[in-house]
């Protein structure tokens, strides 16, 4: 019940950012309602992401417990293993906002316990934002409150998980 007391605040929180931006940058809550958690089957996360359009400029929220869950951003070969040689980025603390900057293919897993080897594994294709890129010289921005969200999100996750 907490956790989806919690995820509904990070809906309404992301409508919100998404409602004042110019041109609005989508936060996907990565895994739905489901959150960054252990899946059902091994291509939930493939399942979730084929529904999505990511863009540069768009965040992911990864909504996860702290020392249970984590998230590895790597190479493909990696991705394709489950393997930690080439680590490009790591989030220890949820919920954690990763910033979808480069165009391009994205590969992010958990690197605890075998939670890459049940599934719990993410790759997107970011696209580049035409609309920023066909407003000459005009700057995509997040409202400045996206920061205030995120500690929103992070004490919800201490009270309710």
């Amino acid at each position: 019940m907490a956790k989806e007391i919690l995820l509904v605040l990070a809906a309404v929180s992301c409508l919100l950012v998404g409602s004042t931006a110019q041109p609005a940058h989508v936060v996907h809550i990565v895994g739905g309602s489901k959150g960054w958690y252990t899946p059902p089957n091994t291509t939930f996360y493939d399942e979730w992401a084929a529904k999505k359009n990511f863009t540069v400029g768009d965040k992911l929220m990864f909504l996860f417990h702290s020392s249970v869950y984590n998230i590895m951003q790597v190479t493909k070969e990696d991705f394709d293993k489950c393997d930690d040689r080439h680590v490009i980025n790591r989030w220890f603390i949820g919920p954690a906002f990763v910033n979808l900057t480069e165009p391009g293919m994205h590969y992010y897993y958990d690197s605890i316990g075998l939670h890459c080897e049940a599934g719990q594994k993410l790759s997107i294709n970011v696209q580049e934002n035409k609309l920023s890129v066909a407003a000459s010289g005009a700057h995509v921005t997040t409202p400045k409150f996206v920061g205030l969200l995120g500690l929103f999100a992070y004490l919800a996750c201490l009270l309710f998980m």
